[in-house]
């Protein structure tokens, strides 16, 4: 069972590309809380220098200008709003960008429900200005003790003068990005803490807890735990870092949690990040000497069964394990595939594998029988495989027969591992007999196309044109659907 986390504000990360054009840039956000001036956002945009059209200027250098409007919406009423120019660094030759350049913003806003939109273009381009909407909550509670959202740090100086990187005596430059490739050794990270002293007490001492684990187990990587002793303030702040030049390629939460005396979890947060490390594997040696007497393991003995077992595992294995498993582990002989599997659901159930294994199965034959397609078993299809790593969603809204779209489903988990509210939009482009696939989700670690109604909305539209689709024809282009209704008010 997947743990429930009292409180949750993530950092949220995603590709955003100008229609029609080549800009392209990341936008990612995180909340945190004022003594002084109440809650506040953090927006973070980073712009692909190469990506930006550059023009000659007076002094005879060349610089590029973004235009951006950042508006928060509740309902209809705009909240707040900013509208700028973000500059690019000025250079002397536009025949080799390789720089981005960065974006910092703050807005003080009451908690509550919003709507984050972003406008921007490439002011020296002709490309539409595009659009991205993205829902956020702020929320930190008067009466409980909670924890901001956790800011991923490029670099950190102390702080000489007052700006806007400044938190807590650090310059703070961020890393916006929830992808850590094989060059970067270190994952840095900066939160805050707040009421500790209004909920237990002055000079009380509690436990920082900070670790890495797995998202597919919620295992944690035994060598990224850290504890810290705090004395409770009304602030408290944790600037960190882990070691991550050993962390296998996969999908990890980094996880932050306050712990009483009586070792209770007062509050946690989490954000989610993916590793590419590709020097790091599965070692056949974990496993040659998992003894399998008088195990279950042991007395699966057909090699074809077998193979068919390990590749059941597939929708809930981790990275590296699905790479052995594809690569190495079908070369070798039926005992050691036999530790393999015994191995695998040791590190999802150490007191009842058999047990883990047999429930699962259990939903295998399920998604066998509702998602199996002319080709392919139920698991190896993309909502056996979500079904499986998931659970059964809460709600799923289908439609067949719209005009414009192609026949599609949207599924919808009220809370997923530690997620809240997530969809997933399955569709079915080459009207192939139950063979739809994953278009689009926001959930982590999963596919996310902003541009994913035009697609469902492909059957009514040019193939070779759907990417210059403008924000205003795909809204007119849904018009008449049911597709907006289903993914804003799933039920």
């Amino acid at each position: 069972m997947k743990k429930l986390y009292l409180l949750t504000f993530i950092l949220f990360s995603f590709l955003i590309n100008a229609q029609g054009g080549n800009l392209s840039a990341y936008l990612s956000y995180s909340t945190f809380y004022s003594i002084n001036d109440g809650p506040f956002i953090e927006t973070y945009i980073s712009v692909v220098g190469n990506s930006v059209v550059f023009v000659k200027k007076d002094n005879g250098k060349f610089q590029g200008t973004i235009e951006i409007t950042i508006m928060f919406k509740n309902g209809e009423d705009i909240q707040d709003f900013k509208k700028y120019e973000l500059y690019s660094p000025e250079i002397d030759d536009t025949t080799n960008v390789n720089f981005n350049f960065i974006d910092q913003q703050r807005f003080i806003l009451p908690g509550g429900n919003y709507d984050l939109e972003l406008l921007i273009s490439d002011k020296h381009a002709e490309a539409k200005a595009f659009s991205i909407v993205q829902p956020i909550t702020i929320f930190f509670p008067e009466e409980k003790v909670s924890i901001s959202g956790i800011e991923l740090v490029d670099s950190y100086t102390q702080t000489s003068e007052e700006n806007i990187l400044s938190k807590s005596g650090y310059d703070l430059i961020p890393y916006l990005f929830n992808y850590f490739p094989e060059n970067l050794d270190e994952i840095i990270f900066y939160t805050e803490i707040y009421n500790t002293e209004k909920m237990l007490g002055a000079n009380e001492k509690f436990l920082l807890s900070y670790f890495i684990e797995s998202f597919e187990t919620d295992k944690k990587i035994s060598k990224l735990v850290r504890f810290r002793r705090e004395t409770t303030k009304a602030v408290v702040v944790l600037l960190s870092k882990f070691d991550i030049s050993e962390l296998a390629s996969g999908n990890y939460n980094l996880v932050i949690e306050v712990i009483d005396r009586q070792n209770k979890i007062l509050a946690s947060n989490t954000i989610f990040f993916q590793r590419n490390n590709p020097k790091v594997q599965f070692a056949l040696s974990d496993i040659t000497a998992l003894n399998l007497n008088n195990t279950f393991a042991e007395r699966i003995t057909n090699a074809d069964t077998l193979d068919e077992y390990i590749r059941m595992l597939e929708p809930i294995s981790d990275e590296i394990e699905s790479i052995f498993a594809s690569t190495q582990l079908e070369k070798s002989d039926l005992n050691t595939k036999q530790q393999y599997f015994m191995n695998f659901w040791l590190n999802r159930d150490n007191i009842n594998p058999e047990l883990a294994w047999f429930n699962y199965y259990k939903e295998v034959k399920k998604a066998d029988n509702a998602f199996s397609t002319q080709i392919k078993k139920g698991y190896e299809t993309d909502r056996g495989r979500v079904y499986l790593k998931y659970g059964p969603p809460n709600t799923i809204n289908e439609s067949k027969y719209e005009p414009r779209s192609y026949p599609y489903e949207i599924w919808h988990y009220y809370t997923l591992i530690n997620q809240r509210n997530k969809k997933f939009v399955f569709y079915n482009p080459n009207y192939a007999a139950n063979d739809y696939q994953l278009l689009h989700s926001d959930a982590y670690g999963e596919i996310s196309d902003y541009k994913w109604k035009i697609k469902l909305m492909a059957r009514d539209t040019d193939p070779f044109n759907i990417f210059n689709v403008d924000i205003e024809n795909e809204r007119t282009r849904t018009y008449g659907s049911q597709v907006d209704d289903y993914f804003d008010n799933p039920r």
